[in-house]
């Protein structure tokens, strides 16, 4: 989607398969996440969650997170969409969106995606994700704001997002 401009241009897919126009969260901060259930970086849920509820009770629903699943790297997230929801609450309570289970990478790249690479490359230029758990932060404007690796703690991003939410 090459005449994207902005996050609100997507609608990718909840874990029923609707579509979810991300129109929904204008005006929002978001963290999207390329996530997996049997990763060495997994118990990052628990930092998400944490910072999900930590920035909504300051800043009522004005922050949201959203979760992709993707089982491309190492096939860590061989589950269905209902399992990995199931996994997410069990272990961890996750409450932010886990949306449907999508590539991040190759011919098949969500749309989503493809776009949050262009607009925020990574390390050396590269566009690739490396890993499960690389974050994008977006700000209320819809335009991407920060990208970092999987190594990455969620709760060393409290200050970037708190700088995003603070902007009116």
């Amino acid at each position: 989607m090459a005449s994207a401009t902005t996050i609100y241009d997507f609608k990718p897919l909840d874990k029923r398969g609707q579509p979810v126009p991300l129109s929904t969260y204008k005006d929002k901060v978001v963290l999207i996440v390329n996530t997996a259930s049997k990763c060495g970086f997994t118990p990052q849920y628990a930092g998400l969650e944490k910072l999900y509820k930590d920035l909504n009770e300051k800043y009522p629903d004005q922050f949201v997170i959203l979760g992709f699943p993707c089982n491309q790297f190492g096939g860590q997230e061989p589950g269905t969409n209902d399992d990995i929801e199931s996994f997410c609450q069990l272990n961890y309570g996750v409450s932010f969106p886990i949306m449907d289970k999508t590539d991040v990478n190759g011919d098949k790249a969500n749309p989503l995606f493809e776009w949050l690479k262009e607009e925020k490359p990574g390390l050396l230029g590269l566009k690739r994700i490396k890993w499960n758990f690389e974050k994008f932060l977006v700000g209320r404007d819809g335009k991407v704001k920060g990208r970092w690796a999987s190594t990455t703690k969620p709760e060393s991003l409290e200050k970037e997002i708190i700088a995003e939410l603070e902007k009116k």
